[in-house]
């Protein structure tokens, strides 16, 4: 569950009818940054410089201003995974193409890098929309650091 905080930030941003891109660009920070900052993950913790920015961004929303004061007493960002098995659909379909391709893209990485991980907090994610006359795409890039097993 988000923080107070973070529940007031969103609210500020519904009231606002901003996108996670339009904040992104106004503050100097990547759409899927300021959404992981939205949500309390990944290394997306706000600084005093963009809730300076944001100040402008969310001006004369109310909401802003409580998020602004709780979020800076709300200690570490929240960086859980929740529970065991998503229940959002959106949520859901990414953890099953996981458990369907996981293996898969674990065998090719090994094959393409050798023996360790891609990193997810040296990484960055885009999202993006592709066209297609069968119906539009979601195309998702996941650009992670490899990190190889050390050996000692």
């Amino acid at each position: 569950e988000l923080s107070p905080g973070l529940q007031a930030l969103h609210k500020a941003k519904a009231q606002s009818n901003k996108t996670f891109d339009e904040i992104g660009k106004a503050i100097g920070r990547d759409e899927v940054w300021v959404a992981a900052a939205f949500y309390g993950q990944a290394c997306a913790r706000l600084e005093k410089e963009d809730f300076i920015r944001l100040q402008e961004v969310f001006k004369g929303i109310e909401a802003y201003q409580e998020a602004a004061s709780l979020l800076a007493s709300d200690g570490p960002t929240f960086r859980g995974l929740g529970s065991a098995s998503p229940t959002d659909p959106v949520i859901y379909r990414l953890y099953e193409g996981v458990l369907v391709y996981g293996h898969a893209i674990k065998a090719i990485i090994h094959e393409k890098f050798g023996d360790g991980i891609m990193s997810m907090i040296d990484c960055k994610v885009k999202v993006e929309k592709k066209e297609d006359p069968a119906g539009d795409r979601v195309l998702l890039t996941f650009d992670g650091k490899f990190l190889p097993y050390a050996k000692w």
